[in-house]
């Protein structure tokens, strides 16, 4: 089949959405020729990237929505046989330098977080990434509360790593979203603000939303 072009529509996105509920991971990519992987360890983000591929998204590693015409981000859920999730989400890489000015409104977690395009993906630990089931992807917006409680999250985190305090920064800050390292391994650094103003060495951060955050996502859409 040819590649996917990308979606000119909402409707359209979620024809392509409705079209592949149900399916394995491994019949959507025969179905595309889409190479699987023997086990997700060298290749974690295959998932995400196969559903990329079919579904149009053409954002590749830009700060943008992953459908950008559309201003739509993608984000598979990894879920248990229980509904619940089984990991934290990615949203972005964390800014450690140049902070000045920097506000909740500009920042790429609030453009990736302004329409979402949730895709839950059956992926307990025992099925190879071949036999995980694609569910019923939805379309969300965060409400009030939950935009409000994303901005605190940021706001108080990126304050910490604004005065050099990045390293006091550990995963149970944040009641929806967390900052962790973000890194192939401990090798890769990055610049970020010391705590004297200086630039220090540390690992690359990412923003991830806590599960409690994605499973009340779920639970709204699905009233569970």
């Amino acid at each position: 089949m040819n590649k996917p072009t990308p979606p000119t529509s909402i409707a359209q996105l979620m024809k392509r959405v409705d079209d592949i509920a149900g399916l394995t991971l491994g019949e959507l990519a025969e179905r595309y020729q889409f190479k699987s992987p023997e086990h997700l360890l060298k290749e974690k983000g295959w998932p995400g990237q196969l559903l990329e591929y079919v579904l149009g998204a053409s954002a590749g590693s830009k700060p943008v929505p992953d459908f950008e015409h559309l201003g739509i981000e993608l984000k598979s859920l990894p879920i248990g046989y229980n509904g619940k999730p089984l990991e934290t989400t990615y949203v972005s890489v964390v800014p450690l330098t140049n902070l000045t000015g920097a506000t909740w409104q500009e920042s790429t977690v609030k453009k990736k977080l302004n329409h979402v395009l949730w895709l839950p993906v059956l992926a307990e630990r025992e099925l190879q990434p071949v036999e995980r089931t694609i569910g019923c992807g939805f379309l969300w917006q965060p409400n009030a509360l939950q935009q409000a409680l994303l901005k605190r999250d940021w706001e108080e985190q990126i304050e910490l790593i604004a005065l050099g305090r990045v390293d006091e920064i550990s995963g149970h800050l944040g009641q929806v979203m967390q900052i962790r390292p973000k890194a192939a391994n401990s090798k890769v650094t990055t610049d970020a603000i010391g705590p004297n103003g200086k630039l220090i060495k540390t690992l690359p951060r990412g923003f991830y939303l806590k599960t409690n955050f994605t499973q009340e996502i779920l639970a709204q859409e699905f009233k569970l």
